[in-house]
């Protein structure tokens, strides 16, 4: 099925298009919006002949004449719309490795995404084009590892003869050159008694070594076919315990690192590739022109639909809308004509979306990832001695904060608790309200909070969440989706002892509807806790994707309830796989197309910590400290809660996910002795 946005015009008449671009640049000024509606309404092939009419109609080249009726970003589009596709890929290399640097993710976006065909075109197109040898001129201006890993993805065709079919002018036959027979495989190639050998060698050449074996990731991530390698990814991750990206991230660095993790990226998706190049060249401050133009070029004939997908599920908004909010004038009216369409309009849901958002989770479902946290039990514990540092740092005039963040965040919390007894004992004082006298603010909180048993801290947040004027939905939510049966039965003692009321009596009176019924389901603390069950999970995916009952006791909201709230997590992530196979929708994308507000907020919450709990958790942290501003409460109370259940796996979640480090943030967005406590439960730097 053909998934590019741009495709042939019908009634497509060369002549008369070249006509119509020659009146639009004719006499004074251009008509730019005709020449943008004409040049992205063709194909590449239309193009091309459209330039072969021009010099035949009027002597004159049509690129020529383009560049000089037009300017700046809005040229550099309709200009690359011009050429083929392999002498767009040598232009924008040419112009990566000529003059003074060098643009690696340039040269890293295009030589890890080509197929074979496409590199062994772009050479040809490159020698015809400059005279010059791609492979030697990359050579000349790289260097390292990063140069070695180049030259593989380059070696993929034994001559440049007679691929040069499309360019005007009439091209210089290129004479053949010397280069090794193609070293990536076929897609079809799939060696399966390699594949357990290949995920070994990678562990051995990685995680296993002193120093790391960059040849040998070289060798397999360069030579294997895209299919190999997806199911040695699968492999590694269920020997090592963590997927590829992330030992890449450990074991290598620089440019070399970068160039890795796109070939694997493109590997597992190229659309998801692209989409998260897109998203990152418009996020923030300034928009990446040069890399938006390359690949909404690029790909316009090729997967811009699904790319348009994996955008909208990963970002929860359309590629559609970011370039229209990003961008201005012709520029943005060509640009959105090459997008195609406005997904948060259109509702739709393609096959590779849905394969994307389900392989987002199913990596941390693959192997029993060990859940590990950042504080452990201390060795050579003494809790008179403990008890004895903190009344010393707290007597007298001033507070040593250092010491109280040293004891309180090196310790876990059964050791915290008998901490609290031996000061009781020795000093006949309550810790918590010293503690409570002589800190203030956020370290107050993170301090205070740490010495809390779980539950009671948990209790504390729920009650503060729920008493006075308004509730605060998202910690009612973040709290009972992602607390297990154990957990949930010690809020509730936790919550009647500190507050001699029931949590379910307080969710119920400060909450209504569906949203309530849910927070009193997961109160309960009645979800089931076996393995899957595929006949009911069958079962259980049709009615979740069953929108035709009318019957109002048998509502979506309460079939999701009935589903969601009660079924184990193993059986909940079968439930997921057969919604995939069934509706070719990810369960999220139908959690938000057809729910709203804090009832659609609960669901999603419950089925990405299905998912993947670390994930969600690192999602939720960014988002306290990206943009202006801190939310302290949500970093103090993550922070807190997950110390010492998976907070290791957190950070491994947030670097793969927004590329920076836990750690990194927190150092950069806190400050004083809440940052010292914060980046102690952080436990280091990755």
């Amino acid at each position: 099925v053909y998934r590019g946005s741009v495709k042939d015009f019908q009634g497509f008449n060369a002549n008369q298009d070249a006509e119509a671009l020659y009146n639009a640049m004719k006499g004074f000024g251009s008509d730019k919006e005709a020449i943008l509606d004409l040049i992205t309404s063709r194909s590449n092939k239309q193009r091309v002949e459209i330039c072969q009419a021009y010099k035949s109609l009027y002597g004159k080249d049509l690129i020529a004449d383009l560049k000089y009726e037009l300017t700046g970003k809005f040229e550099r589009l309709i200009v690359s719309l011009m050429r083929p596709p392999a002498y767009s890929d040598a232009k924008e290399i040419k112009d990566a490795i000529g003059g003074i640097g060098t643009d690696e993710k340039c040269l890293i976006e295009i030589l890890a995404s080509r197929t074979n065909q496409e590199i062994h075109d772009l050479v040809a197109a490159y020698k015809d084009a400059y005279e010059r040898d791609l492979e030697a001129d990359i050579v000349g201006d790289t260097s390292g590892h990063f140069k070695k890993m180049l030259v593989v993805l380059l070696q993929v065709c034994p001559s440049v003869q007679g691929l040069c079919r499309w360019w005007v002018p009439v091209p210089r036959r290129a004479e053949p050159i010397s280069v090794p027979q193609g070293t990536r495989e076929e897609d079809d190639v799939v060696s399966e008694d390699l594949v357990e050998q290949d995920a070994k060698d990678l562990l051995e050449a990685g995680e296993l070594k002193w120093g790391t074996d960059e040849a040998q990731f070289i060798y397999i991530l360069g030579r294997r076919s895209k299919q190999h390698l997806r199911l040695v990814f699968d492999e590694y991750l269920k020997i090592s315990g963590k997927p590829i990206e992330r030992s890449i991230r450990g074991e290598l660095s620089g440019d070399f690192e970068k160039l890795m993790l796109a070939v694997v990226k493109c590997v597992r998706s190229t659309a998801e590739y692209f989409a998260e190049r897109l998203y990152k060249a418009m996020k923030g401050l300034g928009t990446r022109d040069n890399t938006l133009i390359r690949i909404m070029v690029s790909r316009s004939e090729i997967d811009m639909l699904d790319i348009r997908e994996v955008f909208r599920t990963k970002y929860e908004k359309s590629l559609y809308n970011m370039i229209k909010e990003d961008t201005s004038g012709e520029y943005k009216k060509a640009l959105l004509k090459l997008c195609g369409g406005d997904d948060d309009a259109a509702g739709e849901f393609f096959p590779e979306a849905a394969q994307v958002a389900y392989r987002m989770w199913e990596l941390s479902a693959v192997a029993k990832v060990e859940l590990r946290g950042t504080v452990q039990p201390t060795e050579s514990f003494n809790d008179d001695g403990d008890a004895q540092v903190l009344r010393k740092a707290m007597k007298g005039l001033g507070t040593d904060e250092g010491a109280i963040i040293e004891v309180v965040t090196q310790r876990s919390n059964a050791q915290r608790q008998q901490i609290l007894k031996a000061y009781k004992a020795h000093y006949g004082r309550d810790l918590m309200a010293d503690l409570k006298s002589e800190l203030s603010g956020s370290l107050a909180k993170l301090i205070l909070g740490l010495m809390l048993t779980p539950a009671q801290y948990d209790a504390k947040q729920l009650r503060k969440a729920v008493e006075g004027a308004g509730t605060d939905e998202s910690v009612l939510i973040e709290i009972m989706a992602t607390r297990n049966n154990q957990e949930i039965a010690a809020i509730n003692e936790a919550y009647q002892e500190a507050y001699h009321k029931r949590l379910e009596d307080d969710l119920s009176s400060d909450t209504s509807g569906h949203f309530k019924r849910i927070l009193v389901s997961l109160a309960l603390g009645n979800r089931d806790e076996g393995p899957e069950n595929l006949t009911q999970a069958h079962e259980d995916a049709k009615k979740l994707a069953d929108v035709s009952s009318n019957d109002s006791s048998d509502s979506l909201e309460t079939r999701f309830l009935s589903i969601l709230c009660t079924r184990s997590y193993p059986h909940l992530r079968r439930v997921f796989q057969e919604f995939i196979k069934m509706t070719n929708h990810d369960v999220e994308h139908a959690i938000r197309k057809r729910m709203s507000g804090d009832v659609r907020d609960a669901f999603l919450a419950i089925v990405r910590s299905v998912k993947n709990k670390p994930a969600f958790f690192a999602d939720k942290l960014y988002k306290s400290m990206k943009g202006a501003g801190t939310d302290e409460r949500t970093l103090t109370r993550i922070m807190i809660s997950r110390s010492e259940i998976d907070l290791f796996n957190i950070r491994g979640e947030f670097i793969d996910l927004f590329d920076k480090s836990l750690h990194h943030m927190i150092e950069k967005d806190t400050s004083g002795d809440y940052r010292k406590a914060l980046l102690a439960l952080c436990g280091g730097e990755d």
